[in-house]
């Protein structure tokens, strides 16, 4: 253990602030070892209770099935490629259940709330990981930006439809975003990225500033149902999709990348420990983080309203 309780907490934040050494695995390991550092979920802390993870046939969602299964938790496994997901499924120990979405489409996303209605399962957790970074500009069947209707319209869309399950539930939502919004403000005027040069890594970020921007909005949304909402970032972590999607970064920081299990850890936390963390935070390493740290990456209420006025109408959500 490192230090006193202040001089953890200001080690922490020193660490978040440099960014590199906060964001890999040196920050996970230094600070699994500050006194500061929230207890682990109790064992069995999700014993009978139903989690759905998207994105679960790679990567942070693999990690993160692993985890809540290893607290007693059956996990909804959703992936777009059905018989990767079996395999995913078949190596896992617990139980699980195995969905095919693309959470891109709107429409699938219909179809699987309305099965997952239809079975009659009570959700005690959401975990919104599916993810994608597009080389080029590519578009939803609905004809939103891919990475905006990935991680904005099919999450929100699906977490709304789901309320029902959720109700009564204690339940969570953790929406996994990334430390990349950082360098981004709020597209409120251009959501769909139609003008300018398109950078995927850019509409990652944007799509994902969007995700943290919205959380007093959902928060407010789903309070009456006693769901609460977070978003976290897992840092850098080493996962196929950092590979594919960014193998020059990959070269440089494979040293220091945090494995899936470290990536994965502080979405398991938000779901599993007691007392349930207050809702609509961002959090890294089990610790509520600033959203902006860039002057020029503050967002104005009345961007917020535009921007979820926008979800509304593009995602056909009931306002």
């Amino acid at each position: 253990m490192i230090g006193t309780d202040a001089a953890g907490a200001a080690l922490d934040v020193a660490l978040d602030r440099l960014v590199v050494p906060g964001f890999s695995s040196i920050g996970y390991a230094v600070r699994r070892r500050l006194p500061s550092w929230p207890a682990d979920p109790a064992p069995g802390a999700l014993d009978g209770r139903h989690v759905v993870v998207t994105g679960a046939s790679s990567g942070l969602g693999i990690a993160t099935a692993a985890q809540l299964l290893a607290l007693g938790a059956h996990v909804h496994l959703v992936v777009r490629d059905e018989a990767k997901g079996r395999r995913v499924a078949d190596g896992l120990h617990g139980a699980t259940t195995l969905w095919r979405c693309d959470i891109a489409d709107l429409d699938s996303v219909r179809a699987l709330a309305e099965g997952l209605l239809g079975s009659g399962v009570r959700l005690a957790g959401l975990v919104h990981n599916a993810g994608a970074l597009p080389a080029q500009r590519t578009e939803s069947p609905q004809g939103h930006e891919l990475t905006m209707a990935l991680h904005v319209l099919g999450p929100v869309l699906m977490t709304d439809l789901l309320r029902p399950a959720l109700r009564g539930e204690d339940a969570r939502v953790v929406l996994v975003t990334s430390g990349g919004m950082y360098t981004q403000r709020l597209p409120v005027d251009d959501p769909d990225y139609r003008e300018g040069r398109y950078a995927g890594a850019t509409a990652y970020a944007r799509s994902k500033r969007t995700q943290v921007e919205l959380l007093p909005v959902l928060g407010d949304r789903w309070a009456a149902d006693g769901v609460r909402v977070h978003a976290m970032h897992p840092g850098w972590a080493a996962t196929p999709g950092v590979t594919e999607s960014l193998p020059g970064f990959e070269r440089v920081t494979r040293p220091i990348l945090r494995d899936p299990d470290a990536g994965a850890d502080t979405t398991t936390w938000l779901l599993a420990t007691e007392p349930a963390p207050a809702s609509g935070a961002l959090w890294h390493d089990r610790r509520a983080r600033p959203t902006s740290v860039l002057p020029w990456t503050g967002t104005a209420e009345r961007d917020r309203a535009r921007m979820w006025s926008w979800v509304v109408a593009a995602s056909r959500l009931d306002g």
